[in-house]
Order: structure tokens, then sequence, then C-alpha cells
């Protein structure tokens, strides 16, 4: 080897050391919201009476089995779509909602809340570095694909909050009225950042939003889905979007739609039946997978006709424009969100019922449930950086 050759070597080597000083490798990381003062009683969302703090946890699933990392207590809540947060693409930050609290004066002992809280994630131990206010039942939370707008989505006011982001902070840039009776629930931005879709559960619909800048406006033309439309999520090519529908919650079964985004204005172009009450949902990393957790009855009271022992984790592949169901498989209870890993060969699926995050193996047929994961009390929430 010549003196010029182990020159160039020598300074590449440490080129690539101070590379890895200044832009680490990621970890691969899964964040779950956990709701302590929440309880299931008799079919009723109330206030649990041992209430313990809500909390973040931090899970490396680079490796396996996955392993909680940290946890720090911040605002959180099971009530709403299991949309409560948001990951950066970098892991460094985080947004977190929390759509109701505990209160004392309440029936139900849990009210309405709009807390939203910026947690950055470099910090040992990862801390809060902003609280504000979004609207009343502040539930789902997205950023823009530039960074620079976040959306929230306030189910009790019927109002969807606008934050401007910069760096890690966001500032309040007005709020969207969706009308009292649409309860903003879900929300999604397109690839472009010119669009989002927002859930509307209470008068059973997808409206879309056009964006410019921090102006946001409402198409005047509505997605007919099914009924009680919640959790939704785009993939990772930005063509599709996935909807989850619940239902009335009276034991019928229930659909998933998947919209058609290549075309103008979007439209539903496929629906899959699923057992009642489908709440979390999620496309694989790849696009070619759909993961949706059904309730099934396992939150009704167990007198109900309706009421069963566990849920149901159905898998479907994403053909064309198509559904194409694969394999259904029993799990908890009372589930909220379900995430794949970095890869798409893990699926992990909170069971709140259970109080745990249920780890599955998953080979494009089958699912083999491996490990379940403690990450704290009434995990009710997930989120990944990647789609």
């Amino acid at each position: 080897m010549t003196k010029k050759i182990r020159n160039i070597r020598a300074a590449a080597l440490v080129f690539t050391l101070a590379a890895g000083v200044s832009h680490p490798v990621l970890a691969d990381i899964l964040v779950s919201t956990n709701d302590g003062h929440s309880a299931l009683v008799n079919g009723a969302v109330v206030a649990t009476k041992s209430p313990q703090p809500d909390t973040l946890a931090i899970i490396d699933i680079g490796s396996f089995p996955p392993r909680l990392k940290s946890s720090i207590e911040v605002p959180g809540s099971v009530v709403g779509p299991p949309m409560a947060i948001w990951l950066a693409p970098d892991e460094s930050w985080t947004i977190i909602t929390a759509s109701t609290k505990l209160d004392s004066a309440a029936s139900s002992g849990v009210s309405g809340n709009s807390m939203v809280s910026v947690l950055d994630l470099t910090s040992t131990p990862p801390k809060i570095i902003q609280q504000l206010e979004a609207g009343d039942g502040a539930a789902s939370v997205r950023v823009s694909p530039d960074g620079k707008l976040a959306l929230v989505c306030n189910r009790n006011a019927g109002t969807v909050s606008i934050f401007e982001i910069s760096g890690k902070k966001l500032t309040p840039a007005g709020t969207v009225d969706m009308g009292k009776q649409s309860g903003p629930s879900g929300v999604v931005f397109t690839p472009d950042g010119k669009s989002a879709l927002v859930t509307r559960a209470l008068d059973h619909q997808v409206s879309v939003l056009h964006l410019d800048g921090n102006k946001v406006t409402v198409d005047a033309r509505p997605i007919t889905t099914g009924v009680t439309p919640y959790t939704i999520d785009i993939n990772a090519a930005g063509t599709l979007a996935a909807v989850s529908n619940m239902g009335r919650g009276d034991g019928d079964a229930s659909v998933v739609n998947l919209i058609d985004l290549t075309v103008q204005p979007f439209r539903v172009v496929d629906s899959a039946s699923v057992p009642d009450g489908p709440e979390p949902l999620k496309f694989s990393p790849d696009g070619k997978f759909l993961a949706v957790g059904s309730e099934f009855g396992t939150v009704k009271p167990k007198s109900s006709p309706f009421f069963h022992e566990n849920g149901a984790l159905t898998m479907f592949a994403v053909t064309g424009k198509r559904l194409k169901y694969l394999t259904s498989e029993k799990v908890g209870g009372w589930l909220e969100g379900v995430a794949f890993s970095r890869n798409g060969k893990t699926v992990f699926l909170q069971e709140m019922g259970q109080n745990r995050i249920g780890v599955f193996k998953w080979n494009g047929s089958k699912l083999v449930r491996v490990t379940n994961l403690d990450a704290g009390t009434g995990p009710s929430a997930l989120a990944t950086a990647w789609p």
C-alpha cells in the first residue's frame, strides 16, 4: 500500500469518526403514551380509583427482546384515537396531547383537557420543554412533512388547532372550525404537505384540508366512509390512506376504507369488513400490509350480549388499491395503538385491558406472539419515526 493511499484512508477514517460524533446513528425506538388516570367500568371510561401519573415510555426495539429505555411523567389520555403522539423523524423530540384529565367535579371523575406537551428526547432523562393549550378534547397530533406546521384535532371543541413550528417550539397560529357536531378525531398530512385529512367521528365523514403556509381551509366535498371514522393512516408512498370506522358500538361488524390519494378529488376505492370497533390501524413501512385491531366487545360490560374476552388483530395485504384479508389473531382487550418495526417484521399492539404491549412476529402470512412488554400504566398511543 502506497503512502498516498494510506493517507487517504486515514483521512477517510477521521472524517467517518467525526461524522459519527456529529450525526449519531438513529436508534430504533417506539414511544408509548400511558394513561394512569382512566379506567374502564361497565363500558365507560371513568377515573381510576388509584390514579397513577400519565407517562411517556421510550422503548428500544432495535434489538430483541425490546426493552424500556426510560420513562417520564407527562399528561396523556386514552380517550380519542391512538394518535395522541408524534415522533420526529430524527427521534430527537416528540409532541403529546392529553384529551382528558382528572376532575372530581365531573360525574365520571374525568373531563376534557386541551394540553399539548413538547419533549426533548436528546436530554438524559428526556424532559418537557414546552406546554401549551390546543382546544377541548385535544386528541390526534401530526406534523407536516417539512416540519413547519402541526395540527391537533380537538374532539370536544369541534376544531383543529394550527401551530407553527420553529426548532422544537410550537406557536399558536389559529384554528379551523369544523362544527360542534363534527368530532374531529384523526389527522394525517399528505407527503407533499399541501393537504391533510381529518376524520369526523360525530358526523361520519372525512374532510380534506387545503394548506397554504399556515392558512388552512376545508374542502367543500367530504369523503364518505363508514360509521364513526376514527383512526387514519397514509402509506409511505402517499398514494393511499386507510380509515378505521368504529361503528355505533352495538355489536355489528365494522369496516375499514382505502382512500385513493392519486386522483382529484380524493375518494374511497375499497372497503373491508372487520370485527366491531376497529381502533388501531397502521400500514407497514413498505405499504404492503395493513394491521387493524378491533375491540370486538372487549370494552363492553360482561352482561352485554356483545361482550367478548378477546379482541382481534387482523392483517390485510394491500394489492394495488384493494385490501385482501390474510389472517386474524385473538388478542387482548381495549386495544389502542399498533405499530410496525422499521423492517416490518414485528408488530406492536397496545392492549390496555391487560396493561401491556403485545409483540408479534410477522412473516407476511402468520402472526405469532413472542413476548409482552410492560411500558407502564395504561398504554394508550404509539408512534415511530418511520411511516
